[in-house]
């Protein structure tokens, strides 16, 4: 499992560790580590040339140390800093080493549209999100194929990972010291951090991560796999109301990725249309209202129907959501959330869907911490959820008693109070109509088997992202048949 910690709870962890240490020591093995990341990509490229942009800070410091090293490995580095003077380091030593300090007033632009290698070291974890007023046009002039390693974050970015910014750096790579930080993991930034690599300082946190993102080995610890002792009804039975008259194949995908994922039993209600769908496509599937351990509502439900069977239909999902068992709610099963929940419950909304939810339930307007959106608002958008997805998902996780499932490249799993979840592992191909339904059954799946919400949807997520790319590596995949690589998927992680 990858754990992330918060701006904070590193530095008050680096300061405790640097009261043992020589001065210097902890940034010295920061700018070596820095600089062997900087030389395997400069080797592995062919490359030789490297500059340096150089903020105020400790992070400007580790980049020009690490360029010390560079320079005396044989590569041309050039180092371009601001009228500020440097909060720490000993300018003798890059200096001495053969790094050229260009200062604004300097032509850096000249050295920086040949560099191959640029290292961002303008701010680091503690700094607010934006750049300064003269880093802009650094970052602005950084040539499209440089290869861009940030240290410790792309500057300018959102350090708690919670804003996104497009007046930022968008790394190639980003290399941090000792642990992982949300700006790392969480979906409004991690699209410009690239490629994360960890480097070992000797630093170690202790207590719960702010953020945690499941990886493969966690799959044989967390999947409910049967023992010889198990039946049908042990390894949990799961109700699904989804989908209508005019949504007919939601169902279908919900139930054959429910059925492959393992669940003991499976009941469906549905409308006729669906219904014969279902019985011909999942005939393990039993037709009708009984006895379960968990419910999946919404996939497919339109709450507004008026055809056959839907009042019905509708009844079933309200008696789940009033019932005391855990319930996973999905897209049109949303429109029939009215508050808190008591019971284990999953939300998984995209963007749009949480928009909405927000907006009804707190009737309108955007609190969000950082909003840029004017006050007064009559409603809360999707762009303003895209934004800022980790405040809107608390709040919605709030106001319902839920753990929030939002959809995305990088979906999130935020539960009332707690640690967050952070999954990354589908391709893009995933973005596809019927994905959703897919995850909600393999989430429901592992509700029934006597998970709780926030281990339902990490883990759901983690295989529904993996079933993705093993369902045509490289291509485009239709949701079906991510549905039916869901089965090989999990016995892939479990065995791997």
């Amino acid at each position: 499992m990858l754990r992330a910690w918060s701006a904070d709870r590193v530095r008050s962890a680096e300061q405790e560790l640097m009261a043992g240490l020589e001065e210097g020591e902890l940034m010295a093995r920061a700018a070596r580590g820095l600089a062997e990341v900087c030389s395997a990509r400069l080797h592995q490229g062919g490359c030789t040339r490297v500059v340096v942009l150089a903020g105020p800070g400790n992070n400007g410091a580790d980049a020009l140390y690490a360029a010390a090293h560079l320079a005396d490995e044989g590569f041309a580095c050039v180092a371009v800093r601001g009228d500020w003077p440097l909060a720490i380091g000993d300018s003798d030593s890059w200096l001495a080493a053969g790094v050229q300090v260009l200062s604004g007033d300097d032509d850096w632009a000249a050295p920086l549209a040949e560099a191959d290698l640029v290292l961002d070291g303008i701010l680091g974890i503690g700094g607010r999100p934006g750049l300064p007023d003269e880093a802009v046009a650094w970052v602005d002039a950084v040539p499209a194929d440089a290869y861009v390693v940030a240290v410790d974050l792309p500057s300018g970015q959102d350090p708690a990972g919670e804003q996104a910014r497009d007046e930022a750096v968008f790394a190639d790579e980003t290399v941090t010291f000792a642990v992982a930080k949300p700006v790392h993991v969480l979906p409004a930034t991690e699209p410009a951090v690239g490629r994360l690599t960890v480097v070992d300082i000797g630093l170690e946190l202790e207590g719960a991560a702010d953020v945690e993102r499941l990886d493969f080995a966690d799959v044989a610890e967390l999947w409910p796999v049967p023992r010889a002792s198990d039946d049908k009804y042990s390894r949990g039975v799961l109700g699904v109301v989804a989908g209508g008259e005019d949504y007919t194949g939601a169902p279908v995908l919900c139930c054959t990725a429910a059925v492959g994922a393992g669940v003991g039993m499976l009941r469906y209600v549905g409308t006729p249309a669906p219904t014969g769908l279902v019985r011909a496509a999942v005939p393990e599937v039993v037709i009708g209202d009984g006895r379960v351990q968990a419910w999946v509502v919404g996939p497919g439900l339109d709450t507004t129907s008026r055809a056959k069977g839907s009042k019905a239909q509708l009844d079933v999902a309200r008696a789940a959501l009033a019932s005391d068992l855990p319930v996973l709610v999905d897209a049109g099963g949303l429109d029939l959330v009215t508050g808190r929940r008591e019971a284990p419950t999953l939300l998984t909304p995209h963007a749009g869907e949480l928009a909405r939810l927000l907006s009804r339930l707190e009737g309108g307007g955007d609190r969000c911490a950082g909003s840029t959106s004017p006050a007064g608002d009559d409603e809360v958008t999707r762009e303003q959820v895209q934004a800022s997805p980790l405040a809107h998902a608390r709040r919605a996780a709030t106001l319902t008693g839920a753990t929030v499932l939002l959809k995305g490249a990088t979906t999130l799993v935020v539960p009332p109070e707690g640690t967050v979840r952070s999954q990354a592992d589908a391709p893009a191909w995933t973005a596809t109509a019927g994905a959703g339904d897919v995850l909600a059954g393999v989430c429901g799946a592992l509700l029934a088997a006597g998970l709780s919400p926030l281990d339902a949807g990490s883990l759901g997520a983690l295989v529904h992202g993996v079933a993705a790319d093993r369902a045509n590596p490289g291509g485009p995949v239709r949701a079906l048949a991510l549905a039916h690589a869901v089965p090989g998927t999990v016995a892939h992680l479990l065995t791997r």
